[in-house]
């Protein structure tokens, strides 16, 4: 994947002596990254993961995204002259454990980062998985989507030893009808499981994934139960069966899909090994609200205005910390626009509405 748009290794490229931080190495951050060292500037990112790529490396499957055109675009990118600082997590006044942070060997203050550089661009994406919320979601072999899946690939990699992979029995439930939830039942089924479902509380019509993935799914032996929710994962240390209950779809929501409503006194209990939970990820900053100056709204993202401005002169926010979960091309594109806009303000000063 190239990042680099307007420029090539070896083309020479007058400086501008500004230098820009970004703060997180995955396509938001190498987006931004890719214009910024072509228009002069000096590049820095802060990645806390043992190479760039963040989730097109440590997150989504080879053959979904081949690791090597990733790996070409961002050693294109050292080429070019943009330093990587890797296994070095970038924290506010919130230190809190998510995904990938066991990688880092150090910790820098995101306040100390903006202090050194002419602009900083945050980056750090939705590296926390959204939890069931229902009793016995804690129990021994109930996974997140997120964590399950980032094993396997940091094992792949070879980051991680075979032990630190989850194991999976023969019956696996995953929640959710996302390319996350996609994902984790293909890699249940490759792991030995014999009996995978995919349990969703819409319908395909409305699965975030697409019709053809769940029929690819479908096609492969997996279960796609439409209108289905859990309430409870059962088990006394390990999960040994899961407690649905049956949905029907009732008038659009704030989403514009049809609202899943639970049919009164329809539960019924699934034997299981596993649970999955896919619902989501969410954005994780590396600080609480008014940090730095910095605002978040209400579902954790970084508030920005159309320019990728936060409230804090000089500091910009791209890709999933700031839109929420996206798919690849989108963050991308975010931060390249971001980019375009440190540009403006690199150039004039300006940071007025």
């Amino acid at each position: 994947m190239k990042f680099a748009l307007k420029c090539s290794p070896g083309q020479s490229i007058p400086k501008k002596g500004r230098k820009v931080a970004i703060i997180g190495a995955g396509p938001a951050g190498l987006g931004a990254a890719g214009y910024l060292i072509c228009k002069g500037y000096d590049v820095e990112i802060y990645d806390k993961l043992p190479e760039p790529g963040g989730l097109t490396i440590f997150g989504i499957p080879a053959w979904r995204l081949p690791r090597d055109n990733i790996r070409a675009g961002i050693k294109e990118l050292a080429e070019l002259g943009v330093v990587f600082h890797n296994r070095i997590k970038v924290v506010g006044d919130l230190d809190e454990h998510n995904d990938g942070d066991e990688f880092a060997e150090k910790k820098i203050k995101l306040e100390d980062i903006i202090n050194s550089f002419d602009a900083t661009l945050i980056a750090t994406g939705t590296w926390k998985s959204r939890e069931l919320g229902v009793p016995g979601d804690k129990l021994r072999g109930s996974y997140l989507a997120l964590d399950f899946l980032y094993r396997i690939y940091a094992h792949e990699n070879g980051y991680l030893p075979p032990e630190a992979v989850y194991k999976v029995g023969n019956a696996v439930a995953v929640i959710g009808a996302g390319l996350t939830a996609v994902d984790a039942a293909l890699e249940s089924q490759m792991k030995g499981a014999g009996d995978v479902q995919v349990m969703y509380r819409r319908t395909i019509n409305e699965a975030p994934a697409g019709k053809a993935e769940i029929n690819r799914l479908i096609q492969k032996g997996i279960k796609f139960i439409e209108l289905t929710n859990p309430v409870e994962v059962i088990g006394k240390e390990t999960v040994e069966a899961l407690k649905l209950i049956k949905m029907k779809l009732g008038k659009p929501d704030k989403s514009g899909r049809p609202a899943p409503e639970p049919v009164p006194g329809s539960e019924y209990v699934v034997p299981i090994n596993n649970v999955i939970s896919a619902t989501g990820e969410l954005p994780t900053p590396p600080f609480k609200d008014g940090y730095a100056g910095i605002k978040l709204r209400h579902n954790n993202s970084i508030d920005v205005d159309a320019k990728y401005r936060t409230s804090r002169k000089g500091v910009f926010a791209a890709g999933d910390v700031a839109t929420g979960p996206s798919l690849i091309g989108k963050a991308l594109a975010t931060g390249i626009k971001a980019a375009g806009a440190m540009e403006e303000y690199l150039e004039t000063g300006n940071w007025s509405q």
